[in-house]
Formats: C-alpha cells, structure tokens, sequence
C-alpha cells in the first residue's frame, strides 16, 4: 500500500477523484459525470445531492482502479467550480434550492440595475470582479428572494451559503465545518481584496445577510477532518482548498510573477500569477486571489471564456455533428483550413474581455462548399481566438508579453486546437505530462498542509512538459485571421 493524497475535482459536468503519491505518480483516477438541469434559457442548474453522490461514485472507483486503501491517505484536497451556489439548512443539511451554476444568466437584469445605480466602481475597486450574473453574489440574492421564507431564515442564521468547496467540506465533515479558501470567497463579489474579509458593505448593496457567509481560510491547512462519509475512515484531514483555475495554476507550478496558465474545459480560463501585487485591469479582465499559502496572498489577473469544450459539446448533442467530444480533432484535420467560417461561441454570452450578457453565438462566412468539417475547424479556431482575446487583455494590464503559456484540461489534448492557439496568441505553448493540473493543485496543496511535501521546490519536482508547441503563422496570416475574427465578434452583439 502507497501513502498518497486524495483529490476531488468537482467540475461542472463531472466529479473527478485522484490518488496522487507523494512523488508524483497517479495512483488511481475516477470521473462520475452528473446531470445537467436547464429549466429556461440561460438557466444553468445542479442538484447538490447529485453532486455529492458523483463523488462519493468517484470515490470508490478510484480506489478500486488503485488497489489502494484510503487508510493510507495522508489529505484530501478540494477544487472545484467557483461560482457556483448552494444554500442549505444548517440542521438538515438540506438544500433550500438546486444550485445555480457559474454559467447561469438569470441574475443579468440585477446586474445591470446595480451599475444604472452606480455601483460598478466600488465593487471594481473591492472585489476587482465586474457586476455580472458570472459570480456568486447576485444569485444568493436571488435564492433568497425567491425561495419562501429563505431570507428571514438566512437572516436568523438558519441557512448557510457555500460554494462547491464549503458544501463538500460540510458533507466531508458531517457539518463540523463551514469554511472556504480565499480564491473561492474573491468569487462572490462580497469579498474585499484589499482586507481579505467579506465586506459588510458589499453584503448590504446586495443584499446577502452576513450570518450564511462561510469563515474564510487559506489555501493549504487542515479546516476539518472526515466524519461518516462512504468508502473513507474518519479522522481523515480535509487539508487544501482552492478554486479550479487557481488550483491549476497551482498544480502548473505557476509560482512566480508572471507566470501564465489556460485550463480548457467547460469554459477556458487564462490566469496570469501577479505575485503580492493586485493588479487592477483596465482591459476587461478581473482581479482575484490565487492562493493564500504560509501566510502570504499571491494574486492573478484572469479573463475568462465561458465556452470552450462546451462549444465542442454543443456539435455533439445539439447538431450531432459528432458521436464523440474526442472525434472533432479528426474532422477538423480532414480540411486544410476553415474556408472563411467563423464561429463565435457565445452561447452563454460573451465573458471577457467585452462582459456581454447579451450577446448570441454567430456563424459567419457559410458557403454552399461549407461541410461539418469546416465547421468543426471553426469550433477550435473560435476558441483558440476567445483565448487570444484574453491574452492580448492580459499583456496590455501586464504592461508586457507572455513569454510562455501553460495548458491543460481537456481540450488541451487537442493538437489541432494548441497549435492554432500558439500561432494566434503568437506566443509558446506548454503541455504537461498530466493535463488535470487542476486536481494535481488541490493535491500539492493539501501535502504542503500535511507535510507530504517540504516545500515548493518539492512540488516542482512533480511537474514534467510532454510536449511545446512553437507559432509557425506568419504575421499577415494572423492578422488576417485575427480580422475575422473581431468581425464576428461585432456580430454577436449586433443580433
């Protein structure tokens, strides 16, 4: 039997268990998927007890894949979707309402009613987040006022608020523990960065009453221990947190200024590590916490894309296009370029850099030569171009180039897809040996906690580069492209 540490990805489509030793190598690895609730356009929703349940699913068939015993685990670490938000009964354990994920829309008009009000500025200045239905906030409002009785029992202190990270907690510990990390709590638009505390200004403007909030910890300590959970003995210390794009910047060993990730999964999230520094943007992005570790917040600007393996999803289910996520490489192979489609996928409206809610996904440039090979093309290119977006954001807030890009989630295997991205950003790409750096930063986390590991040079030692891919694009050809592509983009939010 190895000493190892758990980690749970818990994802907006699956939940994700990895059993990662203390030199690095995978044990065991699980993926449980769970369903997805739609109950109007632009509602996104998840059941929390289905969630839970793809993890504890995760749970047991990782240690079986493993032949390991979780009397030998050593920490668990949580990543997970951020923004997504539970609110539940602090008795029961209960939820008042299903969870309303990160890509939900329902909250635009309160946003937009906030800054006609003029709130905008403080909350950039506070939080270095944009009033969008994106965050946490704005949807705890709306359980609140829509469920009945939620908020006179929110405001007795009878409900409690969790992103996905403090409701697991809360299910790991059997309720011991109500707690999240700083990179999840810099979600809500109820946390100051400048204090490191939720604001009680921010609470009143919004309307969340203080008394749901979770306590606010670091990245890397023991908040609770296991309790009655399935599959696991009790005692078993819950020891990292960190939300999932600041866990794989973790887990891609961004531990210096200036160093830059994209995870591609659902969405596609481009963070740059701003050291101690908080870096306001002026183009678009938005300011958060990466992690708090040995009591020190590092920081990182971050632009994100709401649709980027969603887009390759939607030519699966909603075309039908393809049978499998895994077949749009090929067919987009089969076809030397995209013959002049362009596919803007906003089909969640557009993140940043523009923050358009309304916006709609567009198709451009159709021919009667156009195939489903030259639309699976423009699928990849679309989001290669979303992520040029935030990069050419990112330099103007840096004041200067990225001189390197680390990939990973899912889309990342994508050859096709990495090799557009480097030749549009016109910057080198790096991809790692193991491209769920996501779990692989809540696992790194909870050792550092634990002492699995002695220090960051031992977490380095872990992370290995499978393979680079260098731009080969000519500049015209760029620009040409680049071209068509903010041409597109005027039309999303023209329709």
């Amino acid at each position: 039997m190895t000493r190892h540490l758990l980690a749970i990805d818990q994802g907006t489509t699956g939940s994700t268990v990895l059993l990662l030793a203390t030199d690095g190598r995978v044990l065991g690895r699980a993926t449980k998927e769970f369903p997805q609730h739609f109950p109007q356009p632009g509602w996104v929703e998840h059941a929390p007890g289905e969630i839970w349940e793809s993890v504890l699913s995760a749970l047991r068939a990782a240690y079986a894949a493993a032949s390991e015993t979780p009397s030998e685990c050593l920490g668990i670490g949580i990543t997970n979707q951020r923004e997504t938000t539970v609110l539940w009964d602090r008795a029961s354990g209960v939820p008042v309402h299903r969870a309303i994920v990160w890509q939900d829309r329902r909250t635009a008009d309160r946003c937009r009613a906030l800054k006609d009000e003029g709130h905008e500025a403080l909350f950039r200045e506070r939080t270095g987040l944009v009033l969008d239905p994106y965050f946490s906030g704005t949807k705890i409002a709306w359980i609140l006022d829509h469920v009945d009785g939620a908020r006179a029992r929110a405001e007795k202190g009878e409900l409690a608020f969790g992103t996905i990270d403090t409701f697991l907690v809360w299910k790991l510990s059997a309720g011991a523990a109500h707690v999240t990390d700083t990179s999840n709590a810099s979600r809500t638009l109820l946390f100051d960065l400048h204090t490191r505390a939720f604001s009680d200004e921010l609470c009143q403007v919004l309307g969340v009453p203080r008394a749901v909030l979770p306590k606010v910890a670091s990245s890397s300590e023991v908040y609770a221990t296991t309790k009655g959970v399935p599959g696991l003995p009790d005692g078993l210390p819950i020891a990292g947190i960190a939300g999932d794009q600041q866990s794989a910047l973790f887990g891609q060993t961004c531990f210096a200024e200036g160093d830059a990730k994209c995870t591609y999964g659902t969405g596609a999230f481009l963070l740059v590590n701003t050291g101690e520094r908080i870096v306001p943007s002026k183009n678009g992005l938005v300011t958060t916490v990466a992690w708090t570790l040995g009591g020190k917040t590092h920081y990182a600007l971050e632009g994100s894309s709401f649709i980027a393996g969603a887009a390759v999803q939607w030519l699966r289910d909603g075309l039908g296009l393809i049978g499998k996520s895994a077949e749009v490489e090929a067919l987009a192979a089969s076809v030397p370029s995209s013959d002049g489609v362009v596919f803007v996928p906003a089909l969640s409206g557009l993140g940043a850099p523009y923050w358009d809610p309304d916006a709609r996904g567009v198709i451009s440039g159709l021919t009667r030569g156009t195939t489903k090979a030259h639309l699976a093309r423009a699928t990849l290119e679309g989001v290669a171009f979303s992520v040029a977006d935030l990069g050419r954001a990112m330099e103007a807030d840096m004041g200067s180039r990225i001189a390197r890009l680390r990939v990973d989630g899912g889309a990342s295997e994508n050859g096709l897809l990495m090799q557009f991205q480097a030749d549009v950003l016109d910057v080198t790409i790096d991809r790692p040996a193991n491209v769920e750096t996501t779990a692989l930063g809540a696992a790194y986390l909870a050792g550092l906690a634990v002492g699995a590991f002695d220090g960051l040079d031992a977490v380095r030692k872990a992370h290995k580069v499978a393979r680079t891919f260098t731009p080969s694009m000519s500049e015209p050809d760029r620009k040409a492209h680049l071209a068509r592509w903010a041409d597109g983009v005027r039309r999303t939010r023209s329709s």
